[in-house]
């Protein structure tokens, strides 16, 4: 078994099936998994994949005062803004085109610690990264830890029941899994610590990191516009970690094939260039999927990427040092098959 298929825990449930094809679970088996998952009482090992839950339970209260005390068009507006164009880039430009996929290097650590809090702080690295390194490597079959051909219930559920790290790795296999993540400026747990608590990062220095995080924002939001602009973005924070997950099955056609000529070029998987997305958050994902390492995933004159151009002006400032950038190399290989935008009508989910 290669070492990408049992770096994340297996569902009860399974992957796969003995004869090689992709388990599908009920309902129910994704519920009880779940509810397995988050048995922090169970074993303290459990501790990673409540996190989320946790976060979103302590957020509850500023979408409480927001909805009821301070709601208004102009903050609707503000909200809306936050968790789709400010929450959605962010996700881009640091879990998925650094952390996982070190398309481009910081010039100094400052820059990257201003780079990892330009938001609030809603998810750890190491939920998001190892999982993504074995997407790509299993996109849409059995190993997938959000394969979409599974359902949406799957998908959804995935950061409980299917992203956390194996917890019973070797010395070698733990080192291996950590350098995954060791340029992303997180400290990480040493074996023995990895042992005990079945992550790779500490729980004491995630949860500091989080406090401090939301602590310094929610100042900045409310001497920026009180207590009802705090509230609302960090209600609009919650609704991006929340709903998130729902683009690990859109951004796969749902589990079927939706691919469109002379917009998705790589049909190696599931993955499609969505326009809000893409145009929102720099999320061109079938583009992604074609060249996983570049800084750039919009290539076509149209698919404009907010990502990038935060990417090229710290270039520019001299904040990040290099950048892989494949445009060049897809305009070469693909030039003769793109249409024209008119001609294609990419899909719009979300």
């Amino acid at each position: 078994m290669k070492f990408i298929d049992y770096i994340l825990q297996e569902p009860s449930y399974k992957w796969r099936q003995a004869n090689g094809r992709l388990v599908i679970p009920n309902r129910k088996q994704l519920l009880k998994e779940a509810l397995s998952r988050i048995n922090i009482l169970r074993s303290r090992k459990n501790w990673m994949s409540i996190a989320g839950l946790v976060m979103i339970i302590c957020m509850a209260p500023f979408l409480y005062f927001f909805l009821f005390h301070y709601f208004s068009i102009p903050l609707l507006l503000i909200f809306l803004f936050y968790t789709t164009v400010v929450m959605g880039t962010h996700g881009t430009i640091w879990y998925h085109r650094y952390c996982t996929h070190k398309s481009y290097t910081f010039s100094h650590p400052f820059w990257r610690f201003l780079t990892k809090h330009l938001v609030i702080r809603t998810v750890p690295e190491e939920t998001y990264v190892i999982s993504h390194h074995v997407h790509h490597a299993r996109a849409d079959q059995p190993g997938d830890p959000y394969n979409s051909k599974a359902g949406f219930l799957y998908c959804m559920l995935a950061e409980i029941n299917h992203q956390g790290i194996n917890k019973n790795l070797t010395g070698p296999d733990y080192d291996k899994t950590a350098t995954m993540l060791s340029h992303a400026g997180v400290r990480l747990n040493s074996y023995r610590q990895y042992r005990y608590w079945g992550s790779l990062t500490p729980p004491l220095n995630a949860m500091i990191n989080c406090i401090l995080n939301w602590t310094a924002w929610y100042l900045i939001f409310y001497f920026c516009g009180g207590h009802a602009l705090a509230c609302t973005l960090f209600s609009a924070a919650m609704f991006w970690l929340i709903f998130i997950r729902a683009f690990n099955y859109t951004g796969h056609g749902k589990g079927k094939d939706k691919h469109v000529d002379g917009l998705d070029f790589d049909h190696r998987s599931l993955a499609i260039n969505q326009s809000r997305p893409g145009l929102l958050t720099g999320e061109w994902h079938n583009n992604h999927h074609l060249y996983p390492g570049s800084a750039r995933a919009g290539f076509l004159p149209y698919q404009l990427d907010l990502a990038w151009i935060y990417i090229y002006c710290m270039f520019k400032m001299g904040a990040v040092s290099s950048y892989h950038d494949s445009k060049k190399e897809f305009l070469r290989k693909f030039r003769d098959k793109i249409v024209a935008p008119k001609e294609v009508q990419p899909t719009t989910d979300i």
